[in-house]
């Protein structure tokens, strides 16, 4: 018999790859390759180029090579994680330097590029934004295969596990990953990491369960002891006893149960009891995405986030480029509509070609999306003439980021309508009425939604007109709140449920139907089963999440009833607090649907 008398130890993380793993570990302790500095001769320098050169076509080999193995066994959606590889081993910037740094510091090339490149990493590391952090991650990966092709090394095969494990490591690069043996690798937990990282992509591709900031775990256990890893609420039970064991199997056993009734839903319509219909829609990134709309019940795509047409590459995309990709999205969905959001470009993220912002001291709060656009014309229209000419192809609608007040939303109006001009006088048909939204992220918007709203009514230029808005609650209750939602000194203070934001939404939605216009949410709380109540409550007629999650939301709306989630709003404005507003919230979902909560 066991020994029942050991206690078990909890660590809390961030799940974000789900599922239950139970298992002994083996933990991964970084083992970094030794690199000898030593002094080269001038006549040297050429050699030492030679082989870092070298190093970098072999690299790109190997990158290619594992992205072509991921592209067949996942997809290619995962595979193009490895486009930004590609990028640093394509980097001028990064590459001169070294260069320049042999000839002068006359050192081995193997400690030079080491140095610049470590440096770049950890400039990215200080910014408090997780895309950021995790192109550090990229350059590092990079960076030690190119070290090991200098010193003749073959690549690192991952781990030869002879048996089934869970992985517990410091951090996990993609290269890592991508080489893991789904057989042999249960589960991972890390003390970096994010729910946006590469990593946890990948984890949730290979249907790995996961957990990410872990903080220092790993200098607290040792290869061999006995773990569940619970990859969906986050928490890593060191010697679970058996009482624990029992109720994580009846968690599984329930959650299967929940996952066969939602298969059955796909095909039903989103309806409340008494008869309302709320449209559910998907969010989606790539073109791949969109075989999940559908498989998962959604009704057409609510927010297309283009910026992966500017990211991860050297030159702009054409506007015929555009047309083919939006061309096919739109196809693919018609007649369900698809709302595509001008690029958000700026921020974190940098379209090829344009003016390097990093030196913003707040990039999320300057020289981005509309604004951005508005003083990039003609990247801006590129997108819009690419929009408009493939409107034909289905129902696509228009929606520009960022709006702060009716001044910017004039002028995206105005430029959309000299698109509109210019297609025409060239002979090029457009759809007949393309339908144009603001999405609402920004506290003045949602304030003097009552002033942009009859937009519509006042203010049009030909057939173009601002037909709905959409509420972007990511950064709404981040910029209401005032609160960087990835740092974990005040991720507490992100408050869905905060009276302010509960006020903030009433305004959008309140506003939108005083002028017969419709108003969805796309942000994080559309996807949030304990807050849909309170979404319909205040008016939201259309919910657009992540496809996986549709049938959720779709499973929740068929629960409730609209009178019900209007008498939860006009309690839950007279509360003082988030948590007493959350309270109520999951106190009338638990009612009607306690299994999603789980």
């Amino acid at each position: 018999m066991g020994d029942n008398s050991q206690q078990e130890v909890r660590f809390e993380g961030a799940g974000v790859s789900p599922g239950i793993a139970c298992s002994k570990i083996h933990v991964v302790r970084d083992d970094f390759d030794d690199i000898t500095r030593y002094r080269i001769a001038p006549s040297q320098v050429t050699d030492e180029i030679g082989r870092f050169e070298t190093a970098l076509i072999q690299t790109r080999m190997q990158i290619l090579e594992m992205q072509q193995r991921i592209a067949e066994s996942i997809g290619t959606k995962d595979a193009a994680i490895f486009d930004a590889h590609l990028l640093v081993v394509e980097d001028h910037t990064l590459i001169d330097e070294v260069l320049r740094k042999l000839e002068t510091d006359l050192c081995n090339v193997e400690w030079v590029f080491q140095e610049v490149a470590t440096r770049y990493a950890e400039t990215l590391n200080k910014i408090d934004d997780p895309y950021l952090r995790e192109r550090a991650l990229d350059i590092q990966d990079v960076t030690k295969r190119v070290i090991r092709n200098l010193q003749g090394k073959a690549p690192k095969t991952f781990l030869a596990l002879t048996e089934p494990h869970i992985l517990v490591a410091h951090n996990l690069t993609p290269s890592d990953t991508a080489s893991m043996d789904r057989e042999k690798v249960l589960g991972i937990a890390t003390d970096l990491g994010s729910r946006t990282s590469h990593t946890a992509i990948l984890a949730r591709s290979l249907d790995i369960p996961a957990i990410v900031g872990l903080h220092d775990v790993t200098a607290k256990l040792e290869t061999g002891q006995h773990v569940l890893l619970d990859g969906s609420d986050g928490w890593l039970i060191i010697d679970p006893t058996p009482e624990t064991l029992a109720r994580y199997a009846e968690i599984e056993s329930r959650r299967a149960r929940v996952v066969a009734q939602l298969k059955e839903l796909r095909e039903t319509t989103s309806t409340t009891r008494d008869g309302r219909h709320i449209v559910l829609s998907a969010n989606i990134e790539l073109p791949e995405d969109v075989d999940a709309v559908a498989a998962n019940g959604a009704e057409g795509i609510g927010l297309y986030r283009t910026e992966f047409l500017y990211l991860n590459r050297t030159t702009l995309p054409t506007e015929d480029e555009q047309y083919e990709v939006y061309r096919k999205v739109a196809e693919r969905v018609r007649p369900n509509p698809l709302i595509i959001r001008t690029f958000d470009l700026g921020g974190d993220k940098l379209a090829p070609g344009t003016v390097d912002i990093s030196d913003e001291l707040n990039p999320f709060l300057g020289w981005r999306a509309i604004r951005f656009c508005l003083e990039n014309i003609d990247i801006f229209k590129t997108q819009l003439r690419a929009i408009l000419r493939a409107s034909t192809a289905g129902n696509v609608k228009i929606m520009f980021p960022m709006i702060s007040g009716l001044h910017e939303l004039r002028r995206a109006i105005a430029v959309l309508a000299e698109c509109k001009e210019e297609l025409r006088d060239s002979k090029i048909e457009i759809g007949e009425k393309t339908e144009v939204g603001a999405m609402i992220e920004i506290p003045s918007a949602a304030i003097s939604a009552n002033v942009l709203a009859p937009e519509v009514n006042f203010f049009s230029i030909g057939t173009n007109e601002v037909d709905f808005f959409s509420i972007g609650t990511n950064d709404l209750i981040q910029y209401a709140l005032a609160v960087d939602r990835v740092n974990e000194k005040i991720a507490h203070l992100y408050e869905p449920t905060h009276p302010a934001v509960l006020r903030l939404l009433k305004m959008v939605a309140d506003a939108a139907h005083a002028n017969n216009i419709w108003v969805g949410v796309c942000g994080e709380m559309a996807g949030d089963v304990a807050l849909v109540p309170l979404l319909l409550g205040l008016g939201m007629d259309e919910l657009s999440a992540g496809a996986t999650l549709v049938p959720r939301v779709k499973r929740a709306v068929q629960s409730l009833a609209i009178p019900e989630c209007r008498e939860l709003v006009e309690e839950t404005l007279k509360l003082d607090t988030g948590s007493e507003i959350l309270a109520r919230c999951l106190e009338l979902a638990d009612k009607h649907y306690g299994d999603l909560l789980g």
